[in-house]
């Protein structure tokens, strides 16, 4: 590889062919994110796939940065509580922090500098500073020093500069642009920031979550129902991200389509991949009963207890009288204990509070083992390189 240099170029809007498939995919996503999902599967439901969705899309950012832990291994430290949190652990668990702060917060405020520095603070909060961790000596702050960036042509900006740059695109993405151009402007603003490289530390991670920050804002929001996990875009081939982000470094309008492109294509196959989970029918089938038969062969769960939540799985919301069956001999009362006991070992969860109807609960238990599991092999965990 060449030595890396510093290359100016502007910050603008690119403006893709009208007859290129680039197009095809900004209509395409543009149908997508107005699309109500209104999907099948009960929202109780769906959005413990969206906080485990969360928890791989940390696991995949933190591991392009080469954390090794597995998402195997993550799972468990949801499972089992420990005193002490091993440095690989707590830096996805400030990612999940991040994207919980942005959802949260990415409607009501701008991303400015404030927003993407307090996002900073929670990324390398409680980690060692380099080299002996993923920590920021810094947090928050942008660089004073000059940096390079490995396995990259592209020398950042001097720090002198950062301020300049960073204003400059916190102004483009502000912007009041035409609607059609949301996802161009993200995947530019994606390019841009880390071709600033702001901080002295953990701008892998920063941008990603900016990038997530951006597609909420631009309607792709979770809250009403879909999940987006650009971890597949960005950290299934770290080999194509890396490709992809050196195309734009040359500062091209060629170049910027190619990223821009690479982009929007990932984008729409993760959430017509994910969209899938919206419906019920094949949630059941395909996830939600494989899960419950993994944890039943390895004892993590009674007969009975499988037995009760494949009648739940079955119905999607069921009260006391459809697990009578499951109780024979027991006063209603009890059966109400019974299902109390499901309730607190977090199997069960209440429709609505204050009812007495429940769905199933497998985001923060020893079902979560099969979910992953079933995920895995529906392909909708990110594979690494």
């Amino acid at each position: 590889m060449s030595e890396a240099k510093f290359n100016h170029y502007d910050l603008k809007l690119v403006e893709p062919a009208f007859n290129s498939s680039l197009t095809d995919l900004v209509i395409e996503l543009d149908y997508l994110r107005k699309k109500s999902l209104g999907g099948s599967t009960h929202p109780k439901v769906f959005f413990q796939l969206k906080h485990i969705f969360h928890t791989l899309e940390s696991i995949g950012s933190a591991r392009i940065e080469g954390n090794n832990t597995t998402i195997a291994e993550y799972i468990e430290t949801k499972l089992i509580e420990t005193k002490t949190v091993p440095q690989g652990i707590k830096e996805i668990q400030n990612i999940e922090k991040a994207m919980a702060f942005i959802e949260e917060n990415v409607e009501d405020y701008p991303i400015n500098r404030f927003f993407i520095s307090e996002m900073h603070k929670m990324i390398v909060d409680g980690l060692l500073p380099p080299p002996n961790g993923e920590g920021d000596y810094t947090p928050g702050e942008y660089r004073k020093v000059n940096l390079k960036i490995q396995k990259s042509s592209h020398q950042p900006p001097d720090f002198l500069k950062v301020e300049e740059y960073m204003t400059e695109l916190f102004d483009f993405i502000a912007k009041e642009d035409s609607p059609k151009y949301d996802l161009i402007k993200a995947a530019i603003a994606h390019h841009r920031f880390v071709w600033i490289h702001p901080f002295g530390n953990g701008n892998g991670r920063t941008v990603r979550l900016f990038t997530y920050a951006m597609l909420v804002k631009t309607g792709f929001n979770v809250n009403v129902g879909r999940i987006i996990n650009p971890t597949a875009v960005f950290c299934s081939n770290r080999n194509d991200y890396y490709s992809n982000l050196s195309e734009a470094d040359k500062g091209t309008e060629a170049g910027l389509l190619i990223w821009i492109e690479y982009v929007l294509k990932g984008l729409k196959e993760e959430i017509e991949k994910i969209d899938k989970l919206s419906d019920y029918d094949f949630l059941r089938k395909e996830i939600l009963l494989p899960a419950i038969a993994h944890s039943l062969d390895r004892k993590y769960i009674t007969d009975n207890e499988a037995k009760i939540l494949k009648k739940v799985v079955e119905k999607q919301v069921v009260q006391a009288g459809d697990l009578k069956a499951f109780f024979i001999g027991k006063v209603d009362a009890e059966v109400s204990r019974q299902i109390r006991k499901l309730v607190d070992k977090k199997m069960l969860i209440p429709e609505k509070d204050g009812t007495r109807k429940y769905v199933i609960r497998f985001d923060n238990n020893y079902l979560l083992r099969g979910i992953i599991q079933s995920l895995g092999e529906k392909g909708f965990l990110p594979v690494h390189d």
